[in-house]
């Protein structure tokens, strides 16, 4: 017979605001910035007022920890879902401030109109007009006598009836004896049960992810400094989008800047490099996972909850460790020379630019094996070459495009078991033998997707290499990648299309190539043995028509580095898909050659 999983009570208002200023339903004060229009805060308010149900909250209440003197200390409710009602209810209500989408604090003012019995947020109007009362706050949480405010309204509003305005303040301060759901989850339950709750009791459809839940219990856990930690993961994120957003935490976050986290993440005020700007999620797995040896988020869940997995019980010195490893393994990520060298291995493989980034996930477990092997104190260019492999290889065979996190946990433990020169060794003979070079990835470069991940990783081979653009002398690959130029149709699109040719076949990525904008259209829609014959008479001392190159020498060249057969010179119609095959064989050697020399 299966237990119940939680529990369902409904409780007063009241009871939960005292359960939110006590601190026994924690509601991290960054859990995420309050996203609700004023105006929908206006509309909760009303609901209460009319007595309509307002919705569930969901709790998940830690589990009871075991400290150092043997007793135990009874768990938090962590609130998981509902956030924002109940931030609305305290801001509205208790007159707290909020923290906006800026992260600056700000009072949502709501004002009633005794005589309507209707809401609004206050404004410069409702100040000028003596029909409205300014502030509900005062009113609900006692610190205004309601026979008080009764009288100076009726002073100021001679139509208005003493009877009529005293009923609708009672019933306005009766709002905390409306009552609100509370669905509390059991404390022993796992993360995927818990996931699974949420996303079947939540009509929205909302999915938190895991590192949602290991956010909301990071923050808050104030013991630990786990509040102020959660603020450092949020704002050195939001940093790496805004570098101007570090003015803001200075004027308006005193307690943070007076913590060692404001230094370690200033250097991200100067910096406008977006090659890689991790989010949350990715910040909390590369720091969970380098310093923990561990993949799955659920398990730094449990362990900040102080988990003992071979006695099966919490303890308060388990949590004490994992909030201590955790921070350092923040520390670790947000550091500005580990941060920087590790943006420039990825450039250094020829990923310069976020474009070619096909998976944050493979970007992130390579900031991961750096981390891993600095902390092991690898040599710098054994660490280099190791980076850059793993992450080519893994954009090259999709290594965590399926289930990322059982990945992660298997690479982190055979790496930390076996090293990373062995694990490389067997994963490229398991994964990059001469099938997968010579028949798996020219299957793969048969997409029409300009986005797709082998052909991205061929853009950072050329880029790389420096080599030049198509047709071009002096301008590389890099420089039109860096300089936002476009992908142009060896075999032109026109041409193809008025040959009866479909989009999946003329949008082809073996058909291509990275061109000046103005040498394509010069080429316009002539089939390659025509514009090529031009291109022959131009290297024989004709007009430069078609860019600088002005000898056959340098134009073999250039097809060469474009992985160009020379055939093409002479191909119509006929010869496209006899092309496509070619060239996909040649990118294919390329990418071979270019991965074995990282």
């Amino acid at each position: 017979m299966q237990t119940q999983k939680y529990a369902v009570n409904q409780h007063l208002i009241e009871t939960l605001l005292t359960w939110v200023k006590s601190g026994e339903i924690a509601i991290p004060e960054i859990q995420r910035p309050f996203v609700w229009d004023s105006t929908k805060v206006r509309d909760l308010m009303d609901s209460l007022y009319q007595g309509y149900p307002i919705g569930y909250v969901i709790a998940w209440r830690n589990p009871n920890v075991r400290l150092k003197d043997g007793t135990l200390s009874e768990g938090k409710k962590i609130l998981i879902d509902g956030q924002q009602r109940v931030t609305a209810l305290t801001a509205a209500i208790l007159g707290q401030q909020v923290i906006n989408k800026d992260y600056k604090k700000v009072r949502i003012v709501i004002s009633f109109h005794p005589i309507d019995q209707r809401f609004e947020v206050f404004n410069t109007a409702i100040q000028r007009d003596t029909a409205w009362i300014q502030d509900i706050s005062p009113i609900i949480t006692g610190e205004e006598r309601v026979s008080k405010v009764v009288k100076t309204y009726c002073d100021n509003n001679p139509n208005a009836t003493q009877e009529q305005i005293e009923d609708a303040l009672e019933n306005l301060k009766s709002l905390v004896k409306k009552q609100v759901g509370l669905i509390e989850l059991e404390a022993e339950l796992d993360i995927e049960t818990v996931t699974e709750i949420f996303i079947r009791i939540n009509s929205k459809g909302v999915v938190l992810s895991q590192a949602d839940f290991a956010m909301s219990k990071i923050a808050s856990n104030e013991i630990y400094g786990g509040n102020l930690l959660r603020k450092c993961i949020d704002y050195f994120c939001h940093l790496a989008v805004a570098p101007e957003f570090y003015s803001h935490i200075t004027e308006v976050d005193k307690e943070f800047c007076n913590t060692e986290y404001l230094n370690k993440i200033s250097w991200l005020k100067n910096e406008n490099d977006d090659l890689y700007d991790p989010d949350y999620n990715d910040l909390l797995r590369v720091a969970f996972t380098s310093e923990f040896n561990r993949g799955k988020i659920s398990d730094l869940v449990s362990l900040l909850s102080g988990r003992n997995f071979e006695k099966k019980i919490f303890e308060e010195e388990i949590a004490e460790q994992s909030y201590a490893k955790l921070k350092q393994g923040v520390l670790n990520f947000i550091n500005e020379t580990h941060f920087k060298r590790f943006v420039m291995i990825i450039k250094s493989a020829g990923f310069i630019d976020a474009s070619l980034i096909s998976s944050q996930s493979a970007v992130n477990f390579a900031y991961i094996l750096y981390l891993k092997l600095r902390s092991e104190k690898v040599n710098d260019a054994e660490i280099e070459t190791a980076v850059r492999k793993w992450l080519v290889l893994s954009f090259l065979t999709g290594r965590y495009s399926g289930s990322a996190e059982t990945v992660y946990d298997k690479d982190i433990k055979d790496i930390t078991e076996k090293g990373i020169k062995v694990v490389l060794q067997e994963t490229e003979a398991a994964n990059l033998s001469d099938g997968f070079w010579n028949v798996g990835l020219v299957q793969q470069l048969n997409t029409s997707s300009s986005n797709s991940p082998v052909f991205n990783v061929y853009l950072a081979a050329l880029s790389k290499l420096n080599h030049k653009g198509f047709l071009s002398k002096d301008i590389s690959v890099k420089d039109l990648i860096q300089h936002k130029g476009d992908i142009h149709h060896l075999f032109p699109k026109d041409y193809l299309k008025k040959n009866g040719l479909t989009k999946s076949h003329y949008n082809q990525v073996a058909n291509y190539v990275y061109m000046q904008t103005e040498i394509n259209v010069k080429v316009g829609n002539r089939a390659p043995n025509d514009y090529f014959a031009i291109l022959k008479e131009q290297c024989n001392g004709g007009d430069l028509r078609f860019g600088g190159i002005n000898d056959i020498a340098t134009l073999n060249a250039n097809l060469q580095d474009n992985d160009i057969p020379e055939s093409i010179m002479d191909m119509t119609i006929e010869n496209y898909t006899d092309f496509l095959e070619q060239r996909r064989k040649l990118i294919s050697l390329k990418l071979r050659s270019y991965y074995e020399a990282l």
